[in-house]
């Protein structure tokens, strides 16, 4: 009986096999480094479309006119005429060099 080490063929396989894990143009580890890309690529996909659903739930309520006063009130403190604002800020939301 020959030793598997002596056989051509089988020392042929393991070269062929070593070669196509490690440094063909197609190897695992390029597979590995594809598939992972592709992964992140599929997250920041999901991401981006949750982003484009809220953005055109925020641009229909924009379309109306309540919720663009609400907006021009909450964000720019506008205000209509003979009315006051009275603006609350608590100790937590104040910038301080603290909080920082």
């Amino acid at each position: 009986m020959k030793k598997w080490y002596k056989n051509i063929y089988i020392i042929i396989l393991i070269i062929f096999g070593v070669w196509m894990i490690f440094f063909d143009t197609n190897s695992f580890i390029n597979h590995n480094d594809v598939n992972q890309e592709q992964n992140k690529l599929e997250e920041e996909k999901e991401y981006y479309k949750k982003e484009i659903i809220k953005d055109k739930k925020a641009i229909k309520k924009l379309s109306d006119k309540d919720g663009l006063e609400t907006f021009a009130r909450e964000k720019y403190y506008m205000k209509k005429e003979n009315e006051d604002i009275y603006i609350i800020e608590y100790q937590d939301s104040l910038k301080t060099k603290d909080n920082e």
